[in-house]
């Protein structure tokens, strides 16, 4: 008769090996995040008069206007133009990071918290 209770005599390597799984997970998961982090990304709005680049960090690191956009009777629209390139370079950016995430987790349940049931990422 089996014995109620207990694990079987497979469990333990199992749960070694999920173990290994996802420490190799974490490892890939910061490489790839120091990759992204040195990247930068760049959108443009009004047609190219101004141009946003940020980090993998969300950080901006450059903005660049063209003489034609600043106009001091219609600032409203120079900000307009800022918010909207630098919103589009942190999509760009997001994009990146949400498919390196993908590629790493292997699209399991849409990335981190969504891989087995109770959140596990393995």
């Amino acid at each position: 008769m089996a014995k109620k209770g207990g694990f079987s005599g497979g469990m333990p390597g199992n749960m070694s090996n999920l173990l290994k799984q996802a420490q190799k997970m974490q490892q890939q998961m910061e490489e790839k995040t120091k990759e992204l982090e040195s990247k930068e990304f760049t959108a443009t709005a009004g047609g190219g008069a101004v141009e946003v680049t940020v980090s993998g960090k969300k950080e901006v690191t450059k903005i660049k206007l063209s003489q034609e956009v600043v106009d001091p009777e219609d600032i409203e629209m120079l900000e307009d133009l800022i918010m909207a390139a630098t919103n589009e370079a942190l999509r760009k950016m997001e994009g990146v990071s949400q498919g390196i995430m993908s590629e790493v987790t292997g699209g399991l349940g849409g990335g981190l918290g969504g891989g087995l049931p109770g959140g596990f990422p393995f």
